[in-house]
Formats: C-alpha cells, structure tokens, sequence
C-alpha cells in the first residue's frame, strides 16, 4: 500500500487560542506537498501532532492509516526535521549519526549511506563544532533519512541557508518524491516554495484556505498588463472598443495604462493593429505570493494578518 499522511477534523486549542481550527487533508505520494502560511498559522503545531508530539484537542492525524504512535517501526516509516537538535560540538557527524543508529537499531552501513546521500561524506570526520549551518541542516537530514523512510515532514528546511544550500534542498526533495515516497515541507518562503513544490496546502489562522496542484490554483490569480506609452489615451480608446468594461484599461499617469484580467498576449496584438508605439509592457500573475495574499485577504489569517509597512501599501 502506498504510504500516505492524513488528517481529520485536526483541531487543537491552547487554552483559549485556537493554533489549529478542524483541518482536513491528505498527502500524496510521489509528489513534493508545500505546506503553506505566515509564521504562527499553525503549520509547526499540525506537524507536531502528525508526529505525535502534541495530542490534538479533536480529530485525528494518520500516517499510512494509523496514529504516528501505533506504527509498528516509526523509525523506518517516517523522517522529520522540525527543529534543530542538540549536537556535541566536539563529536564527528559519523559518531552522532552512529549514536541515534544504535539507539533506532540500524547497522553502521546506513550511516555512511545517508552521509552519501546529503553529500556530507567528504566531511563525516570533522567535528560538528565546525559545521557551517547549511552543513548543519544536511546532518538533520541525514539523520530523519536512517531509518530508509516512505515518508518525509520537514519544518522550515531552507531557513538560514545559503542559495546553494536551498538549491539543494531543492533538488533533494524532487529526487527523494519521484521514487513514489510522501514529501511534506512547510515554509514561509513563497518564491522558493513556488520553485519547489507540486501541491500545495495554505494555511491561515489555523484553519486550510486552499489546496490542490500548484499550476491549478495559480490559474485563479488575475494577470495584469501595465504598459508605457506616448498614445495611452488612445489605447484606452482602443481596449473598451475592442469590448473591456470601463476601469478594467485605466491611465496611471501621462504615459502609463494598466489593463486588469488580460495578459501580452491579448493587449499585445491590439497595440499592433492599432499601430501603438510601447515603451515598456510588464506583467504580473500566476505568481505564488498573489495566489497567498488572494486566499488570505479579508482578514482570514486574523493576529496574524502582516502589517503593511506603509500607507496605502499593497502586494505585488
């Protein structure tokens, strides 16, 4: 059977605040799952309770059909990173791994596969003291990958890393999916989420605000045209005669027009026929920041709602 997670009804409450308001859904295999939303949205604390390191206030949370504390072998089915862990700074990354594999009951030739397989093999010998913090990251990794696990839940994994480290993880990820194993990754990171995932599950105030395929949602995010002209006026003219409702074409000062819902590929061939001299043409769309900001707008993420940093300010 296909290895899988899945929550119910996830609910958690402490005290009076509600980290995490009756969520539902499934990860698939196979694929990269981003788990999405603002820092304090809840993602961290439904990540605990999939590991059974929180007991939720109702609802349940699954891993391959069963509660993370009744699989027979935790070790093996899955592999999490959601905080960094206390490392000697005197001891080799070979001997911490080699203490968490006796302790797992996992023979030593494991060790210098998953060293291997983060490219730390090169560096197993050198104290941890001496890590650089994306080194660190890849130790974490190499040590949630003991066990050979179908399923993988990281925790902010490019938090603090360098392009080449994100870029790596990146990588790592794609190939860890593609051979049909579960990879559940939150961030807050939008541009490298974007570049990374395949679903995607968006998470505000607790409670889920969107999910399905990335490509799938961002075709709900309108595309807009801004374009710089000498004849703006006259390609307003030209847009509500070719049948855009008024205020869809504005001016933005002299020389400027924005046409909202159409791409390059509709305004373009209409400044052509019309013969409309364009200094610039930009657009915007289909990004996955516009995607977060479209399904937390309306005051959704409630305290978590970001400040604009000025008036009048709003997303790109």
């Amino acid at each position: 059977m296909a290895s899988s997670v899945e929550v119910r009804g996830l609910t958690k409450h402490f005290g009076s605040v509600v980290a995490v308001d009756d969520l539902s859904f499934k990860v698939e295999p196979g694929i990269v799952t981003g788990f999405l939303g603002p820092n304090g949205a809840g993602k961290t604390t439904t990540l605990r309770m999939i590991l059974g390191l929180v007991s939720p206030t109702a609802g349940s949370a699954l891993v391959n059909g069963v509660a993370y504390r009744d699989l027979p072998d935790p070790t093996r089915t899955v592999g999490a990173v959601l905080e960094a862990s206390g490392f000697h700074p005197a001891r080799t990354a070979r001997n911490h791994l080699r203490t968490i594999a006796t302790a797992a009951g996992i023979g030593f030739k494991r060790v210098d596969e998953v060293l291997e397989q983060v490219g730390l093999a090169q560096d197993a010998g050198r104290t941890v003291g001496g890590y650089s913090l994306g080194m660190r990251q890849r130790l974490e990794l190499a040590r949630a990958l003991l066990g050979d696990p179908q399923v993988l839940v990281l925790d902010e994994p490019a938090n603090g890393l360098d392009p080449q480290g994100i870029a790596w993880i990146r990588g790592f990820l794609r190939w860890f999916a593609s051979s049909g194993k579960v990879v559940l990754v939150s961030s807050h990171l939008l541009a490298e989420a974007s570049q990374t995932v395949d679903d995607v599950l968006v998470l505000a105030g607790g409670r889920l605000v969107g999910q399905g395929p990335l490509q799938q949602l961002l075709r709900r995010v309108a595309v807009n045209v801004r374009v710089r002209t000498p004849d703006a006026v006259r390609l307003v003219s030209v847009l509500e005669s070719a049948g855009f409702e008024a205020g869809r074409a504005r001016l933005e000062g002299s020389d400027a027009v924005v046409v909202e819902g159409a791409g390059p590929e509709v305004v373009g061939p209409l400044m052509a026929e019309n013969r409309i001299v364009v200094y610039e043409m930009t657009s915007t769309g289909e990004s996955l920041e516009q995607l977060f900001f479209q399904m937390t707008e309306g005051g959704e993420m409630g305290s978590h709602a970001p400040v604009p940093p000025y008036p009048g300010w709003r997303p790109a």
